[in-house]
């Protein structure tokens, strides 16, 4: 008898539909914390991968644009989209230059820097600190109504920026697989 009852009780938790629902909901939290723990973080691939279709001697940073704009809460597509209307990412630069944004680049007056990393980071940090944060500028329109004499940069700038958006897309689709 105190068997029965025992198993009557186990069965009972076991198939008890609150509990279940709350070790199913346990078990689905956890599942999507594992699942989001394993998200890789694809932007420098997707970057590289971007550049390297364009030839741009800027390829191999991809992982500096990324970490600058994460260090200094930027877009992480936004400079290098800027240095595909200034310098067609770096193949067109005033020379010796590593200056592929045209930043500080005026009549005969060309800014120079020690290297890509640091032309990536002066020019991240420079967003930040002189356009966005001093000016208020929120996007590609207003930063380049104060960094741009061009009255059409900002939409030369939405091009690249918008063609790296369709490349990450596209680069994400192929990479869905498809399993039960």
């Amino acid at each position: 008898m105190k068997k029965l009852i025992f198993t009557t009780l186990v069965l009972i938790l076991l198939f008890n539909p609150a509990q279940a629902e709350a070790r199913v909901s346990a078990s689905s939290a956890a599942l999507a914390t594992e699942i989001e723990a394993k998200k890789i973080d694809n932007r420098t691939q997707i970057l590289k991968d971007y550049l390297e279709s364009y030839n741009s001697p800027l390829a191999p940073y991809a992982s500096v644009f990324v970490k600058e704009a994460d260090k200094n809460n930027l877009d992480w597509k936004l400079v290098a989209s800027i240095a595909g209307n200034e310098s067609y990412f770096g193949q067109m630069i005033p020379y010796n230059s590593y200056n592929a944004w045209g930043y500080g680049v005026y009549g005969n007056n060309v800014r120079r820097f020690s290297s890509w990393e640091d032309g990536i980071g002066v020019v991240s940090r420079a967003l930040r600190t002189e356009y966005m944060d001093k000016w208020s500028a929120t996007n590609i329109k207003e930063i380049g109504l104060i960094y741009a004499a061009d009255p059409r940069w900002a939409s030369k700038v939405t091009h690249f920026y918008e063609q790296i958006e369709s490349f990450e897309k596209k680069v994400s689709i192929e990479a869905l697989s498809i399993s039960i």
